[in-house]
């Protein structure tokens, strides 16, 4: 991958898919918290649905791939996408023979304010995209002619048949010759650390552009495990020495990855926090700038992270404008309201990466 200076428009040739659950997410009002609530804003959300949803407002030809039951709540999922310009061909809209139980997952958000922290309840349990067959999707078909595949964490997290296709789809991935980006994405509500990090780490061989670095074991010893894992005593706010550590050690362990990048949050409240990110690639650590900001909507921001990164490296930006680009795609979604970046304008992204305030005129 060359690097040259950015262009403010998309310039590239990649043919992007995702794979994963879209979920309807309901919102009460006004901060309020749901036992307080007398009605609730309907929206729809999902890792792998933002980052498609982000990457085509930015002009990337994206592709969503998921399962939504045949009625009126999954079409206007599909729907809302499509309104974003993400294709939604391959998406599967399934019978109640094929999901019994027929249903879109849910989620309800409260939104925190102040001191007050956001707090998330799912309701995605036999979910339809949870209870499909995936054994009858033809992968080789459904990746064919695309340039780069996104997964994360989240999908095994469902059901044993999601593990089982999320490997597959890696595995075909690698032998089609695609870039492979991961999100680890932990979601403790839905399974174990020690779960999790077991899995996530079977992905990683499969990987070449990683977002996060857990849940995965990097063991000092793989056979002696009671030796501890790098990873242990790693501040959540580590310096650049402690990351670039880390990453040397993932990219020994791993020779495939590419690319890894982290983004590190400082909570200083429930309505103010700072971003910045820390990101490997070709050999070297580089460190962003430090942006504080007030909340709007925090839900989504580590997929606009993602989603930002991955436009840059698919743009050939430079290795510091990639991190720094990826850092204010993220604190921009924290100013709006839904779980999708929908930013249309690759320059309002680079203003505020420049840290350019101004108003537009």
């Amino acid at each position: 991958m060359q690097n040259k200076n950015p262009l403010l428009t998309n310039n590239s040739d990649d043919k992007f898919i995702t794979i994963g659950e879209i979920l309807l997410r309901l919102t009460p009002p006004n901060y309020e918290k749901i036992r307080m609530a007398n009605s609730f804003e309907a929206s729809y959300g999902g890792s792998e649905a933002n980052i498609a949803l982000a990457l085509a407002n930015l002009g990337i030809d994206s592709t969503f791939f998921t399962i939504v039951p045949n009625n009126s709540l999954g079409k206007s999922a599909v729907r809302m996408l499509r309104s974003n310009d993400v294709h939604c061909t391959p998406v599967i809209l399934s019978t109640p023979e094929q999901t019994p139980t027929h249903r879109l997952g849910t989620y309800y958000l409260e939104t925190g304010y102040g001191i007050r922290a956001s707090k998330v309840t799912y309701d995605r349990k036999h979910s339809a995209f949870s209870e499909y067959d995936f054994s009858t999707v033809d992968i080789p078909c459904l990746l064919d002619g695309f340039t780069w595949l996104h997964l994360s964490g989240i999908t095994p997290a469902l059901s044993e048949n999601c593990r089982s296709f999320i490997i597959d789809c890696l595995k075909t991935a690698q032998e089609m010759g695609l870039t492979v980006s991961f999100d680890g994405n932990f979601r403790s509500t839905l399974w174990t650390w020690d779960e999790a990090r077991d899995f996530c780490t079977k992905c990683l061989p499969y990987v070449n552009v990683l977002l996060g670095i857990e849940p995965y074991h990097l063991f000092k010893d793989e056979n002696d495990h009671s030796k501890g894992d790098f990873k242990d005593g790693v501040p959540l706010q580590p310096s650049y020495e402690e990351q670039d550590e880390i990453f040397e050690q993932f990219v020994e362990r791993y020779p495939n990855l590419q690319c890894i990048g982290r983004h590190v949050r400082y909570a200083h409240s429930g309505s103010e926090n700072s971003l910045k990110a820390f990101m490997w690639y070709q050999g070297h650590t580089y460190e962003s700038k430090l942006f504080t900001f007030n909340i709007l909507d925090r839900v989504g921001g580590g997929d606009a992270f993602a989603s930002g990164l991955i436009y840059a490296m698919m743009n050939d930006y430079k290795p510091i404008d990639m991190v720094n680009f990826a850092v204010a795609s993220s604190v921009i979604k924290h100013t709006i309201h839904g779980d999708g970046n929908i930013t249309d304008d690759v320059t309002t992204i680079r203003n505020l990466m420049n840290m350019n305030y101004d108003i537009k005129r």
